[in-house]
């Protein structure tokens, strides 16, 4: 990491929706000092630089730029969101191919400049892309990470928060895995208030029975009902986004499903894929090791295995 300051310097690759709500959700925020746009597209690239700027007056001070791979020189954290986006009949892994290569030229524009700051992968799809980052950076496996399930787990808090009528942040649990088809629901050590889900549903009034396993269907599948009716999501992925490079920004040890690269964890190795992990200033402090029941540890290794056949394809 760059020497710690009181400013912070994002760069965004990639000013598409995604990218330009992300800077949005940074500035409004106030988590970094200055932002910098870059995509091929150089002028939609000042033009989102230009509007974010000119609510300067309204957030705490920022400096929003378009720029090139130079600015990632003195960046503290490079988020990625550059690439194909998925369309309303593909699946995250058809993209595998086409952003790899795109991955190609982007991950060795931003090394040229930079060996210190936190690479963040947005583009999906994320954990076979964070993989990708890994391999052509070079960079320590601390330093490359994805945004892996951190939308999925606040997906899923959201749904049993809506079903249970308690605000979302008194729900805690966790999609762990591929942020994709494959992912897995926690069902196991999810709770609210402390209470397992299995002791809180019959004192709630609501009857749950069969429903709450719908829940982990529509998490999985809302980004396909989104894209169909909207073409793209972006406002909630790039709140994610936002959350993770706070907890980088501010060192703040936060617990946050992103994807990394998986060293031993239920006997996974040489992947990509989210757990819940601790997040600091040098991005991976530390990933967990949860104490799942064997159907979700059998579908978590089930889903590594299936994005590893996905990896030994690619030429990396």
């Amino acid at each position: 990491m760059a020497e710690k300051n009181d400013r912070h310097k994002v760069a965004i690759i990639g000013a598409g929706g995604v990218g330009a709500t992300t800077g949005y959700a940074l500035m409004v925020q106030g988590i970094a000092s200055e932002i910098v746009l870059i995509d091929i597209n150089q002028e939609k690239a000042e033009g989102e630089a230009m509007d974010l700027m000119h609510g300067a007056s309204f957030v705490p001070p920022v400096e929003v730029s378009a720029g090139d791979y130079s600015e990632c020189e003195d960046a503290d954290v490079v988020i990625i969101t550059a690439g194909a986006k998925q369309a309303a009949d593909e699946t995250r892994l058809d993209l595998v191919k086409k952003n790899t290569e795109v991955f190609k030229q982007i991950v060795p524009s931003i090394t040229e400049y930079t060996k210190d700051a936190i690479l963040l992968v947005v583009t999906n799809p994320v954990d076979i892309l964070t993989y990708v980052t890994l391999k052509l950076s070079g960079f320590p496996k601390n330093q490359v990470i994805g945004s892996g399930t951190v939308l999925d787990s606040s997906r899923f808090r959201s749904l049993i928060s809506n079903h249970c009528e308690v605000a979302a942040n008194n729900v805690h649990g966790y999609i762990i895995g591929e942020h994709g088809d494959s992912e897995v629901p926690v069902w196991s050590l999810t709770n609210i208030a402390g209470t397992p889900l299995d002791n809180y549903c019959p004192i709630c009034d609501y009857n749950c029975e069969g429903e709450l396993e719908g829940i982990g269907e529509e998490v999985k599948n809302s980004a396909y009902e989104i894209i169909e009716k909207k073409g793209a999501t972006f406002y909630a992925v790039s709140l994610a986004v936002a959350r993770i490079v706070r907890s980088i920004l501010r060192d703040e040890n936060s617990i946050l499903t992103i994807s990394s690269y998986m060293n031993g964890q239920y006997g996974i190795e040489d992947i990509c894929l989210s757990l819940p992990t601790i997040v600091d200033s040098q991005g991976v402090e530390q990933v967990l090791n949860l104490p799942l029941n064997d159907n979700e540890e059998e579908a978590f290794v089930e889903s590594a295995e299936k994005l590893k056949e996905i990896a030994d394809t690619l030429e990396l």
